[in-house]
C-alpha cells in the first residue's frame, strides 16, 4: 500500500518546528513528527497512521550530537542509533545503553533510526524504554511554552503514547553516566535476530559488603509501557547474591506484570515465563560486572 495524502513540511530549526506545530494545531490539522522514520514510515505505508501533515526533522542538524556534560551523557534527538552504537563515550561510560542499542533491528535500521525517535515512538517492545526506567533517564522537551525536562517514569503514558504534547518535540535525552562499581545486564528474547522483543530485561545493581544494593529491574515487551519491578528489587536488596535469591526475584517480577501482552508471537503465560527466566539471568550477569 501507499500512504494516504498528506502535506509535507521540512523546517530547519527547533523554533520553526514548534511554531509550525502550533499553527497546525490552531488550524485543526492532525500533524505527526518524522525523525528517522524506521517505525513510522511502515505505519504510513500500511495506512495505520493517516496524518494530514508530516513534519520532517531531518534538517535539524542542531539536534545531532553526543557529548558528556558532567555526570550526564547528552544525546541529541536526531543522533542515529548507529552513532550511539559507535560512540566510544557511551560504550565506556554507559555500557547498558550501548548493549541495548545493539539489539535494535539491524545495522541498516540503526543507520537511519534516531535515538530520540525511538524514545518518542514508545513502542512497548522497544529496548530504550527499559533502559530509561532503569537509569532514570531524563527527556528534554521543547514547545510553545519553552523547555521542560521529564523523568522516564512520567514520560511513558501508555501504548505508543508519551508525555509529549502535539505542539512539542523531544530535543535531547540525558543519560546518567554509570557509577563506578555498578553491575549491569541486558537481555531479550525474540524469534529472530533483529525482531521486536517478546520480552526483555534491563538490570543494574551494586554490592555493599557482599550484599546486593541499589537494585533496579525493568522489563519491556510485556506491557503497554516499560515496567519497573519494584517488588523483585526489594527481594534482592540486602541479600547476598545467589541463584535462590535471583530465582525468587524472577518469579516475583513475572507475577508483578499486570495483564501481559498476548499475540501471535507469544501468550501472556509465555511472556511471564520469559520475564521469570530473564530477570534471574540478568541479575546473575550483573553481579559478574560489579
Amino acid at each position: 500500500m501507499k500512504p494516504a495524502p498528506f502535506e509535507y513540511y521540512a523546517p530547519e530549526s527547533v523554533e520553526e518546528v514548534v511554531s509550525l506545530l502550533e499553527k497546525l494545531e490552531d488550524d485543526d490539522v492532525e500533524a505527526k513528527v518524522l525523525a528517522g522514520g524506521q517505525s513510522f514510515m511502515p505505519m504510513l505505508s500500511m495506512r495505520v497512521a493517516r496524518p494530514e501533515a508530516l513534519v520532517d526533522l531531518s534538517k535539524l542538524s542542531e539536534l545531532d550530537y553526543i557529548r558528556e556534560e558532567g555526570d550526564v551523557i547528552a544525546i541529541g534527538a536526531m543522533a542515529s542509533k548507529s552513532d550511539a552504537e559507535d560512540s566510544a563515550l557511551i560504550q565506556a561510560k554507559q555500557p547498558l545503553l550501548h548493549a541495548a542499542t545493539k539489539y535494535i533491528g539491524h545495522r541498516q535500521v540503526r543507520n537511519r533510526g534516531t535515538v530520540g525517535g525511538s524514545f518518542a515512538h514508545a513502542d512497548p517492545a522497544a529496548e530504550y524504554g527499559a533502559v530509561a526506567t532503569t537509569l532514570d533517564i531524563q527527556m528534554k522537551i521543547v514547545g510553545p511554552d519553552g523547555e521542560r525536562v521529564v523523568s522516564a517514569d512520567d514520560f511513558y503514558v501508555t501504548f505508543l503514547t508519551t508525555d509529549i504534547d502535539s505542539t512539542e518535540i523531544l530535543t535531547e535525552v540525558r543519560v546518567p553516566v554509570l557509577p563506578a562499581g555498578t553491575g549491569w545486564a541486558f537481555q531479550e528474547m525474540s524469534r529472530r535476530n533483529g525482531d521486536l522483543a517478546m520480552a526483555g530485561v534491563a538490570v543494574t545493581l551494586r554490592l555493599d559488603a557482599g550484599k546486593c544494593s541499589d537494585v533496579r529491574i525493568s522489563v519491556f515487551g510485556v506491557n503497554a509501557t516499560p515496567v519497573r519491578c519494584t517488588d523483585a528489587e526489594q527481594l534482592v536488596n540486602g541479600q547476598a547474591p545467589g541463584d535462590d535469591v535471583f530465582s525468587k526475584a524472577g518469579e516475583s517480577a513475572a507475577q508483578f506484570i499486570d495483564e501481559p501482552i498476548a499475540d501471535v508471537h507469544g501468550s501472556a503465560d509465555y511472556r511471564r515465563q520469559l520475564v521469570n527466566v530473564l530477570v534471574a539471568r540478568c541479575l546473575a550477569e550483573a553481579v559478574t560486572r560489579v
